[in-house]
């Protein structure tokens, strides 16, 4: 009790409202095409991108939900605020940032991070960065880090316009389009050919208001011969209606780059993630997806790789903790779509209290995918007999030179581990989280030792129920 008490008490400190309404908006519930027009006429967008918006409300319009996956019936479009802007403008000085959030960001230790080692920061709060920072180091190589709003009326507005939304469509799904149609705030990074960044690159999103959406759009170029780590944590308050995300990462690698795209993932369990994740790889890029996903009521998430180029690489590592009242789909996506391509997905499930732990993976080996190769394993624990736990692969194999395989584990802990860690004056639930943590270890060693710690407290506080 003590430790759900702590958490609770934790908990209402970082989930308070902004309290000062000065410079903040709402806008009204619901998705209309004056609702479009005025978050694109508040920032000044230019003209393409109001097209792009209003088309892809069309196509929302016209798109069924998919009659696959967790129902989603408990969201309704109509009690969702599509755009919250705080009060405050985005800073570059983190003492000008205001206090109440600047305390909530505190408290999820951003600026330690950012002090500790990390090349750059972004913070959003709601719809709109309110904080956004690169090293000085960085930026004289040419690295380019900040908000994709600020970048569309600076110098790379062109090169933006030719990667936004090309390779998540609005016709790719229903909560595409909507992205496509109301997206705001994000993040732009673009690494010059042949630079290869010593410290990771973090974005950071806050959904803090109640009954509202998150649709924050990531895009990241990767020149050829250049290296990158990007860091993304998201995070939420509990309320009792529904909220939102969907939000669009778009990553492209060229020729002998590589790319790792590291995710923590801490939703609240009234939160709808129906966030969607695309990577293209040149002649030899590299791809690496690290994933840690937690609460969230419902989720879709399943990152995609295009393997475009000769001898490209991706590897996906994951894992998903579903507790009670979440029903998370999970997953990934690998196409071959050059010769001598190579795949890795290598994924963690736990379920706990009546949780659902659905895994989905899809490989597509295309006709150009001659001598190819991917492998894709999924191991599922179960911590008691009301959960659930599935694995659906599918396959789609056009080429006979390719070599794919996969493979799924569904287990229980052994009695006997228990009582031997509980024979060495462990508590029994102790010994089950220690069991828990050594099951999600392959995630946990791929992130920078702040986010593993971060990933093994989520951990034991979802093993407590102590996360709402």
């Amino acid at each position: 009790m003590a430790a759900k008490t702590q958490v609770a008490d934790i908990n209402r400190a970082l989930y308070d409202f902004v309290k000062s309404e000065e410079g903040s908006y709402r806008a009204e519930a619901g998705l209309t095409e004056d609702i479009v027009r005025e978050i694109s006429e508040r920032k000044g967008e230019p003209s393409w991108m109001l097209e792009l918006r209003l088309k892809s409300l069309e196509i929302y319009h016209e798109m069924p939900v998919s009659d696959w996956g967790p129902s989603i019936d408990g969201l309704d479009m109509d009690n969702i605020v599509t755009y919250v802007k705080p009060p405050t403008e985005q800073e570059s000085n983190w003492d000008d940032v205001p206090e109440d959030i600047k305390d909530t960001f505190e408290r999820l230790g951003i600026p330690q991070a950012e002090r500790a080692y990390l090349a750059g920061v972004g913070a959003q709060y709601d719809s709109e960065l309110v904080y956004h920072n690169i090293q000085e180091s960085a930026a004289k190589q040419g690295v380019v880090y900040s908000g994709i709003e600020e970048a569309l009326h600076g110098p790379y507005a062109e090169l933006i316009r030719e990667h936004f939304m090309k390779l998540i469509t609005p016709r790719e799904h229903k909560f595409a389009a909507l992205h496509g149609a109301v997206w705001s705030g994000g993040s732009f990074v673009y690494v010059p050919a042949g630079v290869h960044m010593d410290y990771p690159l973090q974005s950071y999103f806050r959904l803090n208001a109640k009954g509202a959406g998150q649709f924050e759009h990531t895009l990241i170029i990767v020149e050829d011969d250049a290296d990158l780590h990007f860091i993304e944590g998201c995070s939420a308050p509990k309320y009792n209606v529904a909220n939102l995300h969907a939000g669009a990462v778009e990553l492209f690698v060229g020729k002998r780059a590589h790319l790792r795209y590291s995710t923590i993932e801490n939703w609240s369990k009234n939160m709808y993630n129906l966030n969607t994740k695309r990577a293209r790889c040149d002649e030899e890029g590299q791809i690496e997806w690290i994933s840690g996903s937690f609460g969230s009521h419902v989720g879709y998430l399943y990152p995609m790789s295009i393997l475009a180029g000769r001898k490209a690489q991706s590897s996906f590592t994951g894992i998903t903790f579903a507790g009670a009242g979440q029903n998370l789909d999970t997953g990934c996506k690998v196409v071959l779509a050059a010769p001598q391509t190579t795949a890795s997905v290598d994924t963690k499930s736990i379920s706990k209290d009546g949780g659902i732990s659905t895994f989905r993976s899809s490989v597509v080996a295309t006709p150009a995918a001659t001598g190819s190769a991917c492998t894709v394993s999924c191991a599922s624990l179960m911590l008691d007999d009301v959960s659930r736990s599935d694995t659906i692969p599918a396959m789609d194999i056009r080429c006979a030179d390719v070599s794919i395989g996969h493979e799924a584990t569904i287990g229980r802990i052994s009695d006997d581990k228990i009582f031997y860690l509980m024979s060495r004056g462990i508590s029994e639930e102790e010994a089950r989280t220690m069991i828990v943590n050594g099951f999600a270890e392959p995630v946990s060693k791929e992130l920078p030792l702040e986010y593993a710690v971060e990933m093994n407290n989520l951990i034991k506080l979802e093993m407590e129920g102590a996360i709402g």
